[in-house]
């Protein structure tokens, strides 16, 4: 039986619930409930704010893609031209200052427009950017051997690069702040 004044989740309407959304003011559960800065809302009003902040048009994803594969492509190849130099430390002070610039150069091609697909795709074009340097440097170790500690440790490099420059650039990218 119910009890009159009870109010039940507009999902589950099975379930007896005091708590409210602050944005619709449906009842909602507390497995529906969302806790936000301003209060508990509901999954509908969380997911309708959230495309009020995805701004990105279709083409977007195809710039972000190619222009940050184009500047990985480029920050690869200095980084098998400087890992031979002092055993390649230059890479770790190269690769998150790199990752940086890309980032700021696709938010510019892109015109600073936002979603989270949008900047995983131009984490992907780093990585696939970087892919040709990876491969070449990486071919010696491949045939029979051949090759000595250098053609293992540029390999190695690119691999540093790339989990040093994808952070950075899509940190970049998406806006997030480290340190706070």
């Amino acid at each position: 039986m119910t009890e009159p004044g009870t109010l039940y989740c507009y999902v589950h309407p099975n379930r007896a619930t005091t708590l409210r959304c602050n944005r619709c003011e449906r009842p909602i559960c507390a497995d529906d409930a969302v806790l936000t800065p301003t209060g508990y809302r509901c999954r509908e009003c969380i997911r309708s704010q959230q495309r009020i902040f995805d701004t990105a048009l279709w083409y977007d994803y195809i710039t972000a893609f190619f222009s940050s594969a184009i500047g990985s492509a480029i920050a690869s190849w200095l980084v098998v031209l400087i890992s031979g130099f002092f055993f390649g430390l230059g890479v770790l002070l190269l690769a998150p200052g790199a990752g940086a610039v890309i980032g700021n150069l696709v938010l510019r091609f892109i015109g600073h427009r936002r979603s989270r697909p949008l900047f995983l795709t131009a984490a992907a074009g780093i990585v696939a950017g970087a892919l040709p340097a990876l491969v070449i440097t990486g071919l010696p170790l491949l045939i029979a051997g051949t090759g000595g500690l250098g053609s293992l440790l540029r390999p190695i490099w690119e691999v540093v690069y790339l989990f040093m420059a994808v952070p950075a650039a899509y940190t970049q990218i998406s806006g997030m702040k480290l340190g706070r």
